[in-house]
Parts: C-alpha cells; structure tokens; sequence
C-alpha cells in the first residue's frame, strides 16, 4: 500500500510538470507580445510589395468605398459559406445606424449538391433567391420591376478579379464543385447571375466579398472610425482599411480613391516569436494544412480543444489520472466535435457540431465542485468519476491554451494598428510610444462566438491589448461587436455600389 502511495504521488508529481512546462513554453510576456506585433507589421508590408512575398496574402478585395450611412432603400445579400446559405432582405432609411429589421431565410443545401456541378448548386440558390424577392416583406406575392442589388458573401478562398468578381481558388467546408476548380476556372458571380437569369430573376450582383470585409462595411456603417474587422469562431481572419499609395504591388491598377480594404487571409501568418510547443508541432503534422495556417492554429475555436486534448492525452499515458487512457480521448477534436458529423469540413475536420463552449464551460466552471467540467468528461468523454484534483488540473489547461490564445490574437490586432499608425508608435520597431503622436479614436469591428461566446478569452485579449498599446493609447482602441457582418454588412456594401454609383 505504501509503495502504491508513493508510485501514485510520482506519476501526480510527473502530471503537475507536465502543465508546468506547457505553462512555461505558452507564456506570453508583453516583451514576446510587442516582437509578434512587430512581426505582424513586417509582413504587411511584404505582403503589399509583392504577390508571394509574404505569409500573408494580403489579398486586394477592390472595396474602395465603404458604407456613409446616406444609403437608402431595399436591398439583399446571399451569405454561402457552408452547407447553408442565407438570403437577407435590408431596408436603409438614410440615416447611419437606421437599418430596420431584416428579413432573413436560411436553407440547406443536400449533400449531393455540394458535390455536384456549378449549375446545380447556383440553380438551388437562384429559386430560393427568386422566392424570397417574389414573396415581399409581408410573405404574399409581389411584382417586382426594379433591378435588385445584391450583396453576395462567399465565404470561400477566391482571387477577386473586381469588386464584384473572383474565381474559386480551391474547395472547401465540403464543397466540391470540379467544373469550378478545374482548369477553366468558373468566374464565382457569373455562375450565380447565369442562374438568376436562368430562373428570370431581375437581379445584379453588386459586390463579392467574404464574411470579414462585410464585417467592415457593418462597422463602418456604425461608426466612421472603424479602421479594421476581425473574425475570432471556428477559424479567423482579419481585414482593414489601407492607403491606395502603401498597396505597392498593384501601383497603376487601383481605384483613384484614397483607400482599399485588404483582405490579410491572417490565419497564415507566422513568427519565430511564437510560444509554440511540440503539440502544437504535432498538431500541425496530423492536420490536413501542415505548414499552414500556423496563426489559425494557435489562436482560433477550432483547435484550442485540440491542443487541450493532445496534452491531456501525454498526461493519461504518463500517469493514471483516469485510470486506463480513454478511448475518446484518442479521438482528434473530440473536445471540438460531438456526435454525428456530415461532410462539412474546416481543414478536413468535419463541423456539423463544432462547438466552442465544450472548452469554455470547462473552463468557465466556478462551481466549488467543478460540476460542469465532471458532467462534460462524463457525457462527451465518457469519463466518469474523475477526482476533484484532476479536474482542478483541466481547468487549469484550459486556461493556459486559452490565454495564450488570446494574448497572440491581441498582438496581432495591434499589429494592424502598428502598420496604419494607430498605435502610438509613429511607426517605432519596439513598439516604443512617441508622446507627440496624437492618438485618433480607433475602432476595431469584432464579430465570431470564440469572442462574444467566451469571457475568458475575450478578457484576456483585452487585458493584452492594453498591456501592449499602454494606459495612455489603449483608451483610444475601442473593440466593438458586430452581429451578422456577413450578411447585413454585404447589403450595405450592394447598396454602396449600387447602379446609382457603380465603380468599375
């Protein structure tokens, strides 16, 4: 009995340095943070010099013009990004903020649709669209004259080629349309307009643009001093307002306006600065994008459960903290999906029942018994009866994945703030604060459940930001939550460059 005891205590012993060294490798000093910030800095820039000069793609989005808050009238947006699509129907009374109530109807699209053909997909979405507009705002049937303007999110990689044009750069989240990626590639918008005109649909498609730059358009809408978006849910991505003279690898081509958004495709970026670890080394080889996405990875919904399941696992196989290794617990993204899944697919992981709050309910738990946390290991990890301590122990995990997470996401919106002189800095590498910088209010649109969905998270990321930027300029960074940029933000983009106001 006695040598049990004393075996018992090593392999706890041998636990507790296991999250001592996770803690010690994941730390974030402001330090670390500002070299992030600097590195975050560094590739915009190359990533705006030259095409491939940069993890960061930085990619030209061709909005030169976002919302005034003076549009008026009717206008919609198609929001695909899954095996869902939703059509919107936006009133703008004239006035900025005066956005009545949308009408929003969402459908699925079957599986053997997303693995079809172009036209059988953009068919399906052209007769639901057609419906909706036939219907009106009061469900009977209308006879609709005037051309509407739609605003149509893709939440796919596309190169745009305009505003309101792009090509499909490869599949993904289970779609798979060949004739799209083939070598002929599809012109994304003409395949849609070819349906609408297929089912007599009076309609033109005014922008195309993904969920983060509607998310920009919906801020700026709101409040004129929104500079950049930013998307934390299951994966992430950032978008910001540049100067027309800084894009310097398209000097000629652009718009005679001041400004583009810049789509950063952000989930790539990657630094030496980084406080990686060998599970996050792990996870990136067993990942469908090895080499890729390394930012994404460390900081978005998807993977924090992930990382939390990999470290939990050494720990059940160099100890007895569950007795035997549980089987789930070899299960990949266990903590991220439960249940059945169908083809949707982030970086080849299924999303059906991808779901954050499974890592935050634990960690979130202030419970003295930590009853939420012995629930979750017992219904989705079929674990059950784990002492007190062990689950003391996950918590704790959590909140070490958590912070990290959270703090890099922080360097990596002052980043942006650093490339446009929002920080303070004048510029400095070292993210040294000159005092005769006059700071000008700052606003960053958030939107994505890993932020509104997750206090902890979101507490970190601001204790960060204010940690980096300092008492004197962080009052002046102002983060704001935006609801459905995607779809609302989309028809406020229609309506900016509607047939009144059409930039070539």
């Amino acid at each position: 009995m006695v040598g049990r005891r004393v075996r018992s205590r090593r392999k706890w012993r041998r636990v507790l340095g296991v999250l001592a060294e996770l803690e010690e490798r994941c730390a974030t000093p402001v330090g670390k943070l500002k070299q992030v910030v600097d590195a975050m800095a560094v590739e915009m820039h190359a990533g705006l010099a030259s095409e491939g000069g940069s993890k960061l793609k930085m990619l030209l989005t061709f909005v030169d013009r976002l919302p005034s808050g003076s549009e008026k009238g009717t206008y919609y947006a198609l929001d695909v990004g899954g095996t869902n699509f939703r059509i919107l129907r936006v009133q703008l009374g004239g006035q900025r903020s005066s956005i009545l109530e949308p009408h929003v109807e969402q459908q699925a699209v079957p599986a053997h649709v997303m693995t079809s053909t172009s036209e059988n997909l953009f068919d399906l979405i052209a007769s639901a669209l057609k419906e909706f507009v036939d219907r009106g705002e009061d469900g009977s049937k209308t006879l609709v004259s005037r051309r509407g303007e739609l605003g149509f999110t893709f939440s796919f990689p596309v190169k745009q080629r305009s505003v309101s044009s792009g090509i499909l750069i490869k599949c993904t989240k289970g779609l798979h349309i060949e004739d799209m990626v083939s070598q002929v590639r599809r012109e994304v918008t003409e395949c849609l307009e070819q349906a609408m005109s297929r089912k007599r649909l009076n309609m033109r498609v005014a922008v195309l643009v993904n969920d983060t730059v509607g998310t920009l358009a919906l801020g700026h809408y709101h409040d004129e001093d929104t500079v950049a978006a930013v998307i934390f849910g299951t994966g992430t991505n950032a978008c910001y307002w540049e100067r027309t003279d800084a894009i310097i690898k398209c000097q000629g081509l652009l718009t005679t306006f001041g400004g583009m958004v810049i789509n950063m495709e952000w989930g790539n970026f990657w630094s030496s600065h980084f406080p990686s670890t060998s599970y996050d080394t792990d996870l990136d080889s067993h990942s469908s994008s090895p080499n890729d996405q390394g930012f994404e990875k460390m900081i978005s919904g998807m993977y924090l459960g992930e990382a939390v399941r990999r470290v939990l696992l050494r720990m059940s196989r160099e100890s007895d903290i569950f007795g035997t290794v549980p089987s789930r617990l070899s299960v990949p993204f266990i903590f991220s999906l439960t249940g059945l899944m169908n083809a949707t697919e982030f970086h080849g992981i299924p999303l059906f029942n991808f779901r954050i709050p499974m890592i935050s309910a634990m960690h979130e738990d202030d419970s003295p018994e930590l009853i939420e946390v012995a629930r979750i290991l017992e219904d989705d990890l079929e674990i059950p009866d784990v002492p007190l301590k062990v689950r003391k122990l996950i918590v704790k995990l959590c909140n070490v994945v958590t912070r990290r997470a959270a703090r890099l996401a922080a360097a990596g919106i002052v980043g942006i703030l650093k490339k446009i002189g929002r920080d303070g800095s004048g510029g400095i590498t070292g993210g040294r604060t000159r005092s005769d910088v006059k700071m000008r209010r700052t606003v960053v649109a958030i939107e994505g459940s890993l932020y509104t969905s997750y206090t902890m998270f979101r507490e970190y990321l601001h204790e960060a930001l204010w940690e980096i930027l300092g008492e004197d300029i962080a009052p002046h960074v102002i983060l704001k939550v935006i609801e459905d940029g995607p779809g609302i933000g989309a028809a406020l983009l229609a309506a900016t460059y509607s047939k009144d106001s059409v930039c070539g």
